[in-house]
């Protein structure tokens, strides 16, 4: 029996549904045989790749679950001063950039990524950048180091 892969939902209550179903045969146009995991990006949908499909030589998909945007700090920790990379998706014409409450200096670098440093006074918590269409919060914690 051949069974096509899937891509599964559990909830916090231990209910496994199925996502999406990849196709269990060769030459399908939309993917077979995913390869490696699904990958998060700061738009909040999951991306993925397979081994064929598309045009038989695989694909790169996304999956759209209805999670919203996040950033990533590069590193997860630091001294205050320490530089700090911000990852995200839409920051151009960012207006704040805060360490659990304590606005920080900051640069914009690119839509996807700002540099700035832990600023005084700072400690462990979320970091939320504010742009003009969201306020967007770390998908992780920040630890201000001693």
């Amino acid at each position: 029996m051949n069974v096509a892969p899937q891509i599964l939902k559990i909830t916090p209550g231990a209910t496994v549904t199925t996502f999406y179903g990849f196709c269990s045969q060769s030459n399908c146009t939309d993917a077979n045989q995913p390869w490696a995991g699904l990958l998060q990006g700061t738009d909040g949908d999951f991306y993925g790749t397979t081994q064929e499909g598309g045009t038989g030589f695989g694909t790169v998909f996304s999956l759209s679950v209805g999670l919203g945007p996040f950033v990533k700090t590069l590193p997860h920790s630091g001294e205050v001063g320490a530089a700090v990379r911000i990852l995200g998706t839409g920051l151009t014409g960012t207006t704040s950039v805060s360490f659990n409450g304590m606005p920080a200096a900051f640069d914009v670098v690119s839509a996807t990524q700002i540099t700035t440093a832990v600023p005084a006074g700072a400690t462990s918590g979320k970091i939320q950048v504010t742009t003009p269409g969201e306020t967007l919060l770390s998908s992780g914690l920040f630890l201000v180091l001693p």
